[in-house]
């Protein structure tokens, strides 16, 4: 493939020309991810999700990171019987499965360069691991969302959505591929195939453009001529600092998770953020 052509391995970490590695996490120390890089997520976080985050679904484990769902009855820590019940976070008493998802917030942030994360998950309906990016600094959408690799339902997404006009709903541009035609551009013989190996998600991100991939295969291409926010702010978040976020949710946008053998996981080989020298 390409990058393998043009990179050079130092080491057990690529570099490549024109770049310059700023960060990553190789994953080799069992026990939990380094505390100095990483923050959890704990509890219903987004989107009305089915699972409960918790840190007992996160770890290290023989040169991984392993995100684990697994289906499993718990008490929801934020729980309030007074809670109304559009108020979802508060109102469920219990979670029926539980996941974990991990961020660099507050640990790291990054304006432009190359992040690529070598990992594999399951296909399964109910499952919708990601891993993505997006700012700290305003609220959903206004602050940008990058989703290097989002997958559920049988198709993988590469989406950057920004704020519009109207409060709380996201401006897209998305690139929507179903799994079988993935693998097949990529060159496996069946998504059986496909989701058994490890891929390369990975952006390129310059203040011209956003660049999503697998496998050094593009997906979408968004200039960033055209992500200005239509709120008040008028900012374009993508020429601003990003943390990165990598979970495994169930539930919702994923399906239904009725039918999936458990556990699953989100296995990560590693993660790694270059800069792109001019």
């Amino acid at each position: 493939m390409l990058q393998s052509l043009v990179a050079l391995a130092i080491g057990q970490v690529t570099q490549y020309p024109g770049f310059k590695l700023v960060w990553h996490d190789e994953f080799s120390q069992n026990g939990k991810p380094n505390k100095r890089d990483w923050i959890y997520e704990e509890g219903f976080v987004r989107n009305q999700e089915l699972q409960l985050y918790s840190t007992n679904n996160v770890r290290v484990q023989d040169g991984y990171l392993i995100i684990e769902g697994r289906k499993e009855k718990v008490k929801n820590p934020s729980y309030d019987p007074q809670a109304p019940k559009s108020d979802w976070k508060r109102s469920r008493e219990f979670a029926e499965y539980t996941s974990g998802s991990i961020k660099t917030a507050s640990k790291h942030v990054w304006t432009y360069g190359r992040f690529e994360c070598r990992g594999k998950f399951g296909i399964t309906s109910g499952l919708w691991p990601a891993f993505w990016m997006t700012g700290p600094t305003r609220q959903w959408p206004a602050n940008g969302e990058i989703d290097i690799m989002e997958f559920y339902r049988r198709t993988y997404l590469a989406n950057v959505a920004w704020g519009s006009s109207k409060a709380g709903v996201g401006k897209w541009r998305s690139k929507m591929t179903p799994l079988a035609e993935l693998a097949k551009a990529t060159g496996y013989a069946n998504t059986g195939d496909w989701a058994a190996a490890f891929h390369v998600y990975r952006m390129d991100w310059t203040p011209e453009s956003i660049k999503l991939f697998v496998d050094d295969h593009l997906l979408n291409e968004v200039p960033l001529s055209t992500t200005v926010n239509e709120s008040p702010d008028k900012a374009n978040p993508f020429s601003e600092p990003h943390h990165l976020i990598v979970n495994l949710a169930i539930g919702m946008a994923g399906g239904d998770p009725k039918g999936t053998e458990w556990p699953s996981q989100f296995v990560i080989d590693w993660i790694r953020v270059y800069d792109q020298r001019r």
